[in-house]
């Protein structure tokens, strides 16, 4: 429940079926050996042959959430095609990704690339990446070095997936969260008179005042609280009774001095449930919350409806793009790490962890793994890097003559335009790719968010003024300082292996909060109590204990293995 995935541009995701980026093949042959590098030979990693002429080749590739296809002319794209011979075919996910992928898995239909997913690895359709990399990668060996234990698959100790974030280098500058948090419109903050709101009823006495006084806003009726709760994005309704008591996001389980037990059926869970169960009953929950789909909820917010909700800013940042766009600074959102009384120190923040199970693997039906691994090793560099984060010197960053990176204000508000982005960044790719993280050897960030004088520079005045009122440099500044992360962390990560007792339990888990929890929520709160009941006597009869068992004997594995 509730992994996190760093933010991939996902604004007006539309369901879209396989789209050629520059006309190209797709489909691969079964050959899936590491040496079939036939076709490589004389070939340089960029794709070059022995006498400079690079030769084209297609990478066919599976996203694994809904997405839109960069324009055909996308000049990232085009760049990485003249200078590596590589043109991409996306496919990204249109429907349920459970189903697609039992599709999947049934025919053996794979392209050359696919994002992470336990599933897949359970059913062989990723090649090891060991021996691939440490024969034709120096820069990703390097780049992974200090992480190679943790990338291993417990279950056979080979590497599938390349992790797409978490491996930092240099300085970590911080001015944008990504986390989990309670998100509250900023007018509504800045109406209150900009007071510092730390706890749950705190927060929702703020969005109901705000909502009496504002029945409507730009004609459409005000939504109190949205409630995400849609396919594998169900940490908007699943996730928070574990911050308000004080724990970072381990997914579906607390841990405590190493040991983790579910929360799902905990008093301290409950009290969430109720609170909501109040809210609702006050009108402040959107009746629809429950029955719509991603595209929806982002919708919602971005018609600067909706004042406030759980989530991860990642994953709607589209939405707030949209927002800023239209220029409706004041309904952008603030996180804020909520707890239930002012005792418990708040722990949403956390330090950057590696996002295992996320980001490519090669298939078995690659064509050349080879290649593909060439590629991959050349997009890691810093030249490549700066270009996907950054985009082209001169016309979407200049150089100070410090050698700090800025952009004017044109080239910062094209960073939030969705359609200028499709043709000009290559977020699609980029954001499931290896990439570095922190700084570059030349000390610029390698996010243009991050840069300390980018960030102050970039802020519109609504935003100076609102942190001004706080006395906070960023809006990272409402949030506590992270500590050091457990060895193990985040249990989330773990692979529950598909087909295990521990698998099925999960599942039934989620099936169970997916049924019960909206019914809670919605019910009168005379009856709150009986449906409540009704769902933990089922939670008990499932098989927690081989849940437990299983992220309990990971997390021991981990500190015995990762600690080295």
């Amino acid at each position: 429940m509730g992994g996190r995935f760093k933010p991939l541009v996902r604004l007006g995701i539309l369901m879209a079926m396989t789209f050629s980026v520059v006309l190209s093949g797709c489909g691969g042959s079964k050959d899936n050996s590491a040496d079939n590098g036939s076709s490589s030979t004389g070939q340089t990693a960029t794709g070059s042959s022995s006498d400079g002429k690079v030769e084209p080749f297609n990478v066919s590739v599976f996203i694994g959430e809904a997405g839109q296809q960069p324009t055909p002319d996308n000049k990232i794209y085009k760049k990485i095609k003249d200078e590596t011979g590589a043109t991409f075919n996306f496919e990204f996910l249109a429907g349920d990704i459970n189903q697609k992928l039992g599709v999947m898995i049934a025919g053996s239909d794979y392209p050359d690339l696919m994002t992470g997913n336990t599933k897949l690895t359970a059913a062989g359709a990723y090649i090891p990446l060991e021996d691939l990399i440490e024969k034709y990668a120096p820069n990703l060996k390097k780049h992974y070095e200090k992480y190679w234990n943790m990338m291993k698959d417990p279950n056979d100790g080979h590497i599938y997936i390349l992790p797409n974030y978490g491996v930092y280098n240099g300085k970590l500058n911080s001015t944008w969260y990504s986390g989990p948090a309670f998100w509250v419109q900023k007018d509504v903050l800045a109406e209150a008179g900009y007071p510092k709101v730390k706890t749950l009823d705190e927060y929702f006495d703020l969005i109901a005042k705000y909502k009496t006084k504002h029945p409507t806003i730009d004609g459409s009726p005000t939504i109190g609280f949205e409630i995400l709760n849609y396919d594998w994005k169900n940490w908007g309704l699943f996730n928070p009774p574990q911050h308000l008591i004080g724990h970072p996001n381990d997914g579906g389980v607390v841990v405590n001095n190493g040991v983790a037990e579910i929360f799902a059926d905990k008093d301290y869970a409950k009290q969430y449930y109720q609170k909501l169960n109040q809210m609702n009953e006050q009108g402040l929950i959107d009746k629809e919350t429950f029955v719509q789909n991603f595209d929806q909820y982002l919708a919602k917010l971005s018609s600067g409806t909706v004042l406030g909700m759980f989530d991860q800013h990642w994953n709607f940042q589209n939405a707030e793009n949209s927002l800023i766009t239209q220029k409706k600074f004041n309904r952008t959102y603030v996180g804020l790490p909520l707890v239930y009384d002012t005792s418990t120190k708040d722990y949403y923040r956390d330090r950057a962890v590696l996002n295992l199970n996320n980001g490519f693997g090669i298939s078995v039906n690659a064509k050349d793994p080879v290649k593909i691994i060439k590629l991959l090793d050349t997009l890691i560099t810093e030249d490549w890097q700066k270009v996907f984060s950054w985009g082209i010197e001169g016309e979407d960053y200049i150089v100070n003559d410090q050698g700090r990176f800025m952009r004017t204000q044109e080239q910062r508000d094209k960073q939030s335009d969705g359609t200028w982005k499709l043709a000009n960044k290559a977020d699609a790719l980029f954001g499931n790719l290896p990439k570095i993280e922190g700084s570059f050897s030349d000390g610029n960030s390698t996010d243009a968010a991050a840069q300390p004088e980018e960030y102050k520079a970039g802020l519109n005045d609504y935003d100076k003024k609102f942190l001004e009122a706080y006395g906070y440099d960023s809006y990272v500044d409402f949030f506590s300082e992270p500590p050091e992360n457990p060895i193990y962390y985040p249990a989330w990560s773990i692979d529950l292996v598909e087909g295990s007792p521990a698998k099925v339990a999960n599942t039934k888990l989620n099936d169970l909060s997916t049924k019960y929890l909206p019914k809670a929520v919605l019910a009168n709160p005379s009856d709150f109590d009986s449906v409540w009941n009704e769902y933990t006597s089922q939670i008990h009869k499932v098989d927690v204990k081989a849940y437990e068992d299983k992220i309990n004997e990971q997390i021991k594995w981990r500190i015995d293995n990762w600690s080295k």
